[in-house]
């Protein structure tokens, strides 16, 4: 097949990275994704990663499947993710991952929360909160997370995310409305116990249906070796800031999950991924309470495929490098055409 293997755009700032623009780790992964594909000798294979020539040179070339890698965003701007595949779809070019109407329901984790309560998936309690309006609503019960509704990269989640009275509650929500200008946010029960990651790879379906659907084994979040005095939850600057102890000393190792817990895991996955529209791969997020139940914080729509990365990682564990990852993914939405 000609494939086409579509990025970011190194030449343009982008926001969510340490430096506001693409560096070594993101040259370093496209060059990983090119040297995978030198064994997989059976595509042919064009690059996609300048997005001023990107409307014109994606419908002259045409490759019959699109690895949408582009995670970014067009022209790096978080907030016009669905626009690549919704100019695939204009194209009539078949593509891997979520449609734009799967990407506008999982970057709304009210509309997740909502969605996974529905379909029988447990979530911490909740509260949804206008910040354009006051007085704001406050939870009942404390501790608790505010964050933005609506986020990449877990932007807007520091160490004063994690609040335990009306006050500090409050002071939070006028600063994601003042400082960073966000709108809405959720306001969730802190649950204590073990945070996971899980992989999803290939597309859910109707129990007796056939599917190739498969959840990898999860990675757990260690915050070990994190200070003590500093909220265990995975902030922004775990993933931005090479300074803070969040990046330093909070890493992620091979969880350890009983088959009761890992059945639900799996179960949750497969409705959600079905549910959202989640298409050939995955990463769903959660958190367990204090009776080590897990809840659903999180569904991530297109998440992070680098090599060395958390999927990459789970992709391992079942036997699966990272050309065969890459191809698994081809293969999945393969499958579902």
């Amino acid at each position: 097949m000609h494939i086409g293997v579509l990025f970011g755009d190194p030449r343009l700032p982008y926001a969510y990275a340490p430096m506001g623009r693409f560096g070594h780790e993101e040259t370093k992964a496209f060059a990983a994704v090119r040297e995978a594909f030198e064994s997989l000798p059976e595509h042919r294979v064009s690059y996609f990663d300048d997005h001023e020539a990107l409307l014109t040179e994606l419908p002259r070339q045409r490759p019959e499947l699109v690895l949408n890698l582009c995670d970014t965003g067009y022209r790096n701007r978080w907030e016009l993710e669905l626009t690549i595949p919704a100019f695939l779809e204009l194209l009539d070019i078949p593509y891997t991952g979520a449609d734009p109407a799967a990407i506008v329901r999982s970057n709304d984790k009210a509309v997740v929360s909502n969605t996974a309560k529905l379909r029988g998936v447990r979530v911490p309690e909740e509260l949804f909160v206008d910040l354009r309006s006051e007085p704001f609503a406050v939870p009942d019960r404390y501790p608790a997370l505010v964050k933005p509704n609506v986020s990449c990269g877990s932007v807007g989640v520091t160490e004063r995310s994690l609040v335990h009275d009306a006050d500090e509650a409050i002071a939070t929500m006028r600063w994601l409305r003042d400082e960073l200008a966000v709108g809405e946010a959720l306001v969730q029960q802190y649950l204590p116990g073990a945070e996971y990651t899980v992989g999803c790879l290939g597309n859910a379906a109707l129990p007796g249906e056939d599917s190739d659907f498969q959840v990898l084994p999860p990675l757990e979040v260690d915050f070990g070796a994190l200070d003590p005095s500093l909220p265990r939850i995975l902030t922004h600057a775990s993933k931005a800031e090479p300074d803070s102890p969040y990046w330093t000393d909070v890493s992620f190792r091979r969880a350890e999950v009983d088959d009761a817990a890992m059945a639900d895991i799996r179960e949750a996955c497969r409705r959600l991924c079905l549910s959202l529209g989640l298409r050939d791969y995955a990463r769903i997020d959660f958190r367990c309470d204090a009776a080590g139940v897990p809840h659903l914080l999180d569904a991530n729509v297109n998440p992070t495929w680098v090599k060395g990365g958390k999927l990459a990682t789970m992709a391992e564990w079942v036997g699966l490098d990272y050309p065969g990852l890459l191809a698994a993914i081809l293969d999945a939405a393969q499958r579902r055409r």
